[in-house]
């Protein structure tokens, strides 16, 4: 190997994802990790995220197999973002995030989404905790659930499959997502008005749910959208409003929302706005100090035949689960996928 493995420093969608450093340059990067012959997921996100340059998408810096341990493992290298994930900064900012910085972090997402939505890919698993921080801001990160929309951009120009995986994390679905119909640029823009609340409260942007299967059910079924909290400005609930539309077709694009009055004069906060962000890592010994982060788990979905057993399935692995913020919380990342 030409780099040395460092800490864990968290877990994607489909793989852990552990600090590195090359033994020629000594530039530190991240790499995420998985045995080769479960690297199909992992492979697949490496394809799309070689395509992706943009500075609000998390670089791709190559990838490679290495022998560990008597063990074949395909490692995925990006950059490294030395912030930690928006959901870190959340509670790093006692909870909550005030409205000029939680305006900032949007425009930059959203100018990641205009990029990748251009450009026939759709994310699948906007959230907080898929939000990097560095020293430039926002990128958006962990492509592991991120799916082809345009045919023409896959495998380089072969036919999408009518089979493509629907994933995500429950508590950020759309509803049309949560009835197993269709995944594609409005389930972003969804995802995306669910981590506006989240930076918002520092809570999930639904309540009163306790189980997976429930808070499934709730959202594909229950006509409801998440509540916008009263204490936002008018401008802010308005742009929400846009963005949790439960019919896709209605949801404004990224585009439109570049141009809402939410985000002007977003682009250029001063830097001390962020003054009370976590310590870089690097200013730490990396190699003997980096504590794991939160861990995520997968469910894997069979294939189902109704949107009901949909809702179902991505909820039967699941015991009662507290979305509120503790030391423990789990952001469940669930996936269907089908056999080749």
């Amino acid at each position: 190997m030409n780099w040395t493995r460092g800490h864990i420093i968290g877990h994607g969608s489909s793989a852990a994802v552990s600090a590195a450093k090359s033994r020629f340059s000594g530039e530190v990067f991240a790499v995420k990790s998985v045995e080769l012959s479960k690297s199909q997921l992992l492979q697949k996100e490496q394809k799309i995220l070689s395509q992706l340059r943009s500075p609000y998408i998390v670089s791709y810096k190559g990838y490679d197999v290495t022998e560990e341990k008597d063990k074949l493992m395909f490692n995925l290298m990006m950059e490294y973002m030395q912030e930690g994930t928006l959901s870190d900064e959340i509670r790093k900012q006692s909870g909550w995030i005030n409205e000029p910085l939680m305006g900032y972090y949007t425009k930059q997402i959203l100018l990641g989404l205009e990029y990748l939505h251009s450009r026939g890919i759709a994310h699948c698993d906007i959230k907080g905790q898929n939000i990097l921080l560095g020293k430039t801001g926002a990128k958006i990160g962990d492509f592991g659930c991120s799916r082809w929309i345009d045919p023409t951009e896959r495998d380089g120009g072969r036919a999408a499959s009518s089979t493509e995986p629907i994933g995500g994390t429950p508590m950020f679905m759309a509803p049309e997502v949560a009835r197993g119909e269709e995944q594609g640029c409005p389930a972003d823009i969804w995802g995306l008005g669910c981590t506006i609340i989240e930076m918002a409260t520092g809570g999930s942007p639904w309540t009163n749910v306790s189980t997976a299967a429930s808070l499934l059910y709730r959202i594909a079924f229950s006509g409801e959208s998440p509540e916008i909290p009263n204490f936002l400005s008018l401008e802010s609930r308005d742009f929400l409003s846009k963005c949790l539309r439960r019919d896709p077709k209605e949801r404004w694009t990224a585009k439109q929302l570049l141009k809402h009055p939410f985000l002007e004069e977003k682009s250029n906060l001063n830097s001390s706005v962020n003054q009370d962000s976590p310590t870089s890592i690097l200013d730490q010994d990396i190699w003997n100090s980096v504590e794991e982060s939160e861990s995520m788990d997968s469910t894997i979905l069979q294939t189902v035949s109704s949107p009901l057993q949909r809702v179902r399935e991505l909820g039967s692995n699941s015991e009662e689960l507290n979305w509120r913020w503790n030391d423990d919380e789990r952001w469940i990342t669930v996936r269907r996928i089908t056999s080749e």
